[in-house]
């Protein structure tokens, strides 16, 4: 019986991890049950009307199916509510102005994002054998992303929180306008050379550097948006051909701990609708659990492809809605 060289198998254990035979998902149950608690000690704590929860009873689906669409792809819950809750303040559904937008945009993420990111790390470490031209998820990948990304992003976003005023239009404009060509560029190699070659195993030192570049604008726009540093990494992992779980796994922690971290100044800064929050928040939870599976079943191909075309979409929307 031929025997395994020598330190091969410690060597993979320390990159890779094999599948679990044993599922227990213990780390997404004990990371959701805390997050359940903080929910309800907001609803015991934080100040809300009866009669506006009642007006707003229709934030749960909301909440699910922006979700769904945030941690399949990673993207963000951003790239939903932003653009629902403007459309809702321009049929006076809520009377919310966009600094709210961005306050409440956070909070229903901080729950829903922080789901989907317990979900995609608990796969990280229960993966299954790849499929044909798919490659399993480097541990130590999944965690130098999220650190490398989360050390220039969360300081960044604190700093534009409290020290810089944009003009949110020109801004706005000028982020969906790269999200436009951003997406554009994503179908296009989606579907051409990307398409049938095998994806990339391992970071290389460009994909350092040019994620330590994404995540300072990233950073910021994020604090003006609620969106930004989940699509920029998303998006960037996605063209360069690195699996599912590298891609909206670490893009999903990365938003989770961002909008957490910049939430805490809009509730310091009294501009949070906690009516909204705590009605669209459950939703959240419930589409973030349901998103990973969804994106499983999708596969890379038609995940990169639906993801593309929802950034496309929404970004004409806001374009068309500012114009």
């Amino acid at each position: 019986m031929a025997t395994p060289e020598p330190g091969l198998n410690s060597e993979i254990g320390l990159n890779r991890v094999q599948p679990s035979l044993a599922h227990t998902s213990r780390f997404a149950l004990v990371g959701g049950a805390l997050l359940l608690v903080t929910y309800a000690l907001c609803w015991i704590i934080v100040p809300s009307e009866g009669i506006l929860l009642r007006q707003l009873w229709f934030l749960p689906s909301i909440g699910v199916i922006g979700a769904i669409i945030a941690n399949a792809s990673g993207t963000g819950g951003g790239v939903v509510f932003v653009p629902v809750f403007n459309v809702m303040h321009d049929l006076r559904v809520m009377d919310l102005d966009p600094l709210r937008v961005t306050a409440v945009s956070m909070g229903i993420q901080a729950f829903g994002m922080s789901v989907g990111a317990l979900r995609w790390t608990d796969r990280l470490y229960h993966q299954r054998e790849p499929a044909p031209l798919e490659t399993q998820t480097c541990t130590r990948d999944y965690w130098l992303v999220c650190g490398l990304v989360l050390t220039f992003s969360v300081p960044t976003l604190l700093a534009t929180q409290r020290l810089f005023t944009f003009d949110g239009q020109e801004i706005l404009l000028s982020y969906k306008i790269f999200s436009i060509v951003l997406g554009i560029t994503l179908l296009i190699a989606t579907w051409t050379f990307n398409r049938d070659i095998h994806e990339r195993a391992q970071l290389e030192p460009i994909d350092i550097a040019v994620l330590t570049l994404i995540a300072i604008p990233g950073g910021a726009i994020t604090a003006l948006f609620s969106v930004g540093i989940g699509e920029l990494v998303a998006f960037y992992l996605f063209m360069r051909h690195y699996p599912i779980l590298l891609s909206v796994g670490s893009a999903c922690v990365i938003s989770a701990v961002t909008v957490a971290t910049g939430f805490i100044w809009h509730v310091d800064a009294g501009t949070v609708n906690w009516e909204v929050v705590l009605l669209a928040a459950p939703g959240a939870m419930l589409g973030a659990f349901l998103a990973r599976p969804i994106a499983l079943w999708l596969g890379p191909l038609k995940l990169k492809t639906l993801g593309a075309l929802w950034i496309i979409g929404s970004a004409l929307y806001l374009l068309w809605l500012n114009w």
